[in-house]
């Protein structure tokens, strides 16, 4: 085995020029595929990070999530109903107060009750549409990804006394109102009342710094003339893993429907997952690139050596060390591929961290890109690197390897 590889290393070396081209190739595809994957995750991750931060993990609303079954479908075996007349009655969660405390019992985490209810803000003689959604401030401080974003005031600002109002800067700004000043919220059935800005919020995300106003549950209540209802239950969760486990256990027993975030974004998760399948066949047509790099070089000394070969084999070398000779010199261009792709792409990796931007215009704001840095995307580079420089390898070693002695040695080949 060391005389093996002894000539390994001397074939490689016979050929500087060459074996630094196949070595910088392999480098430079190892340092592009991790930067792109750090590149690539980093996104990701940051977009699944923003999607569990700025929604809850579980929202129940009062909506069914099938049809309730009608008393004449369970008296008789086959029943048609059509023209069903619903009652004219005002949705919302039945004993709300009930379904709280059961909640309070069991769910591994923070919930905030809310009534929600489309209206219009007037300030002057200017307007905007808005949710105006009435809330328990100490309950909404422990799930709403708003707390952090308070330009002045902040949600206990609510319950200090009076008809008080939080809403963003954005709506504020088009509505030429300041902090401290007094608007109108008008509900959907024309109910008007009076709210004095204690609040204001950026978060970056347009539809809710222009659309969303925050009130006391009780003045929602009143402004919807919905007296102590409310319709959506928000829950953030310990371990954001586990939220459909919890919307399927709140779902089954209370009958609403509840909705993991994990569904809610079924789409755009399997869209990552595309995604994810589409960046690791790119890294493996880079690596299949550099791979005949590699196959170049084995083949051209397989070639030139054929003398060499002919007289090992007569010397009594078998095939399998002709094969596990020219397998080495592959694996060898690769590794040290990899070593020095490894360095490269740790360079391009902390250079693309070190971007720095903004994007406004877009409603989220941002300041560098976000890198994922995990030893997971070195060792796929050069998984594939080295499996690539395998198969280049052994290529033309199996093709060495069948080489007839007698015929290289009269010439006939």
């Amino acid at each position: 085995m060391p005389l093996i590889l002894d000539i390994a290393v001397t074939h490689i070396a016979g050929r500087g020029r060459q074996t630094v081209v196949a070595i910088l190739g392999v480098a430079v595809g190892v340092a592009f595929s991790i930067a792109m994957a750090a590149l690539m995750q980093g996104g990701q991750d940051d977009f699944v990070r923003q999607l569990i931060n700025t929604m809850p993990h579980v929202a129940i609303t009062d909506e069914m999530r099938t049809a309730p079954r009608q008393p004449a479908e369970d008296v008789f075996a086959t029943a048609a109903i059509s023209g069903l007349r619903p009652r004219d009655d005002r949705r919302g969660i039945i004993n709300p107060t009930a379904a709280a405390a059961w909640l309070d019992t069991w769910v591994p985490g923070r919930f905030s009750t809310s009534l929600k209810t489309q209206g219009v803000i007037r300030y002057s003689n200017r307007e905007a549409g808005a949710a105006v959604i009435g809330i328990d401030p100490m309950r909404e401080s422990a799930v709403s990804p708003i707390i952090e974003e308070f330009v002045e005031g902040s949600f206990a600002a609510l319950a200090a006394g009076g008809n008080n109002v939080v809403i963003g800067d954005t709506m504020a700004s088009r509505l030429g109102a300041s902090f401290g000043d007094t608007i109108t919220a008008v509900s959907s059935d024309g109910l008007t009342r009076a709210f004095r800005i204690v609040g204001l919020f950026h978060t970056g995300t347009t539809i809710r710094d222009e659309g969303e106003a925050y009130v006391l549950l009780k003045n929602a209540q009143i402004l919807s003339a919905r007296p102590n209802a409310i319709n959506e239950i928000r829950i953030k969760l310990d371990n954001p893993d586990s939220a459909p486990a919890v919307a399927h256990r709140a779902e089954t027993e209370l009958g609403y429907k509840a909705v993991a975030w994990q569904e809610a974004n079924e789409s755009i998760l399997e869209a990552l997952v595309v995604r994810n399948v589409i960046m690791y066949t790119v890294v493996g047509a880079i690596m299949l690139v550099a791979g005949f790099g590699i196959y170049n070089i084995i083949s051209t000394i397989t070639h030139e050596k054929a003398r060499d070969i002919a007289i090992m084999k007569s010397l009594g070398f078998p095939e399998a060390d002709m094969r596990r000779m020219f397998l080495m010199e592959g694996l060898a261009i690769g590794a040290a591929g990899c070593a020095f792709g490894w360095l490269l792409g740790l360079a391009m990796t902390y250079a693309l961290s070190q971007v720095r931007f903004e994007i406004a215009a877009t409603g989220q704001e941002m300041t560098r890109l976000p890198i994922t840095w995990s030893i997971l995307h070195y060792l796929s580079a050069s998984a594939f690197a080295l499996a690539s420089a395998a198969v280049a390898g052994y290529l033309p070693a199996r093709r060495a390897a069948r080489l007839n002695p007698v015929d290289i040695i009269r010439g006939a080949s």
